[in-house]
């Protein structure tokens, strides 16, 4: 007999009978591969073990506790541990980040249960690398330590290149910053307590050295990263002696611009006001830790807040423990944008406002701003007719004073005690993320270097990056990473970028085409006008 014929009625019939049993052998494959999966993105960590998902080379551990929710009782009050849990913790979604207000900065929130960090792995590391422990980089999200979240970040460009990212929320606003003599006492902790937002990021560095070994991170590599506010915190971790230990390297984006703090007592003042403006007229804890959430966020400051310098957290003031070595000193990369400044006009005058400014808007807010004879001076340095318009004046003086020679400044007295790369990031065209257009171009203003290291996910629509800048952001993330690796960014293949030097003051310079060496930073800005009045201020 001779065999059937693919096409004939005999074969149809024997592959009709084989369906199935194939189609039983295929689901059960498809069962043992998503169990495999499943198995594939547990880990057993010293906190518990926890349930992640894998999205293309990236293992990723999102809404992993690190502390107890800060709630009732808890409100206002150094971060406790929290509880091991048991069984397998679902780690495939987001937790909810910190309580605010909506902005363009962050997306609101009614939760003051948000300790929560999130862990992303290179899915395709190998054992070897695994076993010794890859660099771990723990990001701390800007939004003037009132606004922003953990979720926006996506770091996979980072995590191809062979490092652990984690990312936290922490307690913002009033929650996180207020400072009162009633909240203070706290038998859990050595005395005065404030500055909880700083705390608990201090927690989930502290959960870091416990527990990231178990997701093959290295827990004695652990670079503290972070903009703006996020910037201000890894400087305060860097001065801070509880952070001793918890950090072996430090990158700073845009992050100097408070380098003198308040004091304790000038922090409890602005606090007393704070607990009248809530109805606790007797001033107690008990009326504070009460007080209606939506009232807490309903005298929040937009403008934000910095940490205080409480003796315990921060025994000096930022500029203090860089001028006098009296920080941790531990290898940094610190810098600043070109055009930090043109976010915050954009968005105060043409957005807010209605209209740019006018150039008598401009003297009146310089003499606001700096008072009568200081005003006089700063104006005569930033004259409105040396520039396309008053809005673009103002933009560089709120760069220069707030953000470049501050940055400056902190890189000259800290790289007497340790090693220092600065940088400026420079792309004119650089897309703007977060504010609609305005009478006149961003250019590399506040924040808009964070597209280049990171896939954002609140951005506005734009065009994306081009191929230059696309060229750009991969030599940036090499930069980032490198440095998590080996306290240098230097490898083969990037322009060489070398250590901030007193006598030369050279920065590497991140533009489109233009990755270099540039020495005329502190000229450009202004900085030599600048210095005696940050030195005359404390910084």
């Amino acid at each position: 007999m001779n065999p059937a014929r693919p096409g004939s009625l005999a074969a149809r019939e024997t592959r009709t009978r084989r369906l199935p049993l194939l189609r039983t052998l295929f689901a059960l494959l498809c069962l043992a591969g998503v169990a495999g999966a499943a198995a594939a993105t547990v880990v057993h960590a010293p906190a518990g073990s926890v349930q992640g998902s894998q999205a293309g080379a990236v293992l990723a551990y999102r809404g992993i506790p690190y502390a107890a929710p800060p709630v009732g009782e808890l409100r206002w009050r150094a971060p406790r541990p929290v509880a091991r849990w048991t069984g397998v913790l679902d780690a495939t979604h987001f937790a909810p980040h910190c309580a605010q207000n909506a902005s363009p900065f962050g997306v609101a929130s009614q939760s003051e249960d948000c300790l929560y960090l999130n862990v992303y792995v290179p899915a395709d590391a190998d054992e070897r690398a695994r076993r010794d422990g890859l660099p771990v980089m723990v990001w701390v999200h800007g939004g003037a330590l009132v606004f922003g979240e953990s979720d926006d970040y996506d770091p996979a460009p980072l995590v191809a290149r062979g490092v652990v990212v984690v990312t936290i929320n922490y307690r913002l606003g009033l929650l996180g910053f207020l400072v009162h003599p009633a909240l203070e006492t706290d038998a859990a902790a050595d005395g005065p307590i404030v500055n909880y937002g700083i705390r608990d990021q201090q927690a989930a560095l502290h959960w870091v050295q416990r527990n990231i070994a178990a997701f093959g991170g290295n827990p004695h590599r652990v670079t503290v990263f972070g903009e703006s506010a996020g910037g201000l915190s890894t400087l305060t971790h860097v001065a801070s002696p509880r952070s001793r230990g918890l950090l072996d390297r430090a990158i700073v984006q845009s992050g100097a611009y408070s380098l003198a703090l308040p004091s304790l007592a000038q922090s409890e003042a602005a606090g007393a006001l704070i607990a009248t403006a809530l109805g606790c007229a007797d001033q107690s804890a008990a009326c504070l830790r009460g007080a209606p959430l939506s009232a807490i966020l309903a005298n929040d400051s937009g403008g934000g807040y910095v940490p205080t310098v409480d003796g315990k957290v921060l025994p000096l003031s930022l500029g203090a423990a860089f001028a006098s070595g009296q920080f941790n000193r531990v290898p940094v990369m610190q810098g600043s944008n070109h055009d930090e400044w043109r976010l915050f006009v954009g968005l105060d005058f043409d957005l807010l406002q209605g209209a740019p400014l006018s150039a008598a808007g401009y003297s009146a807010l310089i003499d606001q701003t700096f008072g009568p004879a200081l005003g006089a001076a700063v104006l005569a340095e930033y004259p409105a007719a040396s520039y396309p318009s008053p809005d673009l004046a103002d933009a560089a003086e709120g760069t220069d004073s707030v953000f470049a020679c501050t940055s400056e400044l902190a890189i000259q007295n800290m790289a007497q005690y340790t090693p220092v790369y600065g940088y400026e990031f420079s792309d004119p065209n650089a897309p703007e993320d977060f504010l609609p257009p305005v009478s006149f171009s961003y250019g590399a203003a506040h924040a808009s270097e964070l597209q280049y290291l990171f896939n954002l996910t609140t951005l506005l629509p734009h065009a994306g990056l081009n191929p230059a800048q696309q060229k750009l952001s991969a030599a940036m993330a090499d930069y980032w990473t490198r440095f998590a690796k080996d306290a240098d960014p230097n490898q083969r293949g990037l322009p060489y970028w070398p250590r901030y030097e007193a006598a030369t003051a050279g920065r590497q310079q991140l533009a489109p085409g233009a990755v270099m060496i540039e020495l005329g930073f502190a000229n450009e800005h202004h900085c030599g006008f600048w210095a005696p009045l940050l030195q005359a201020a404390g910084d």
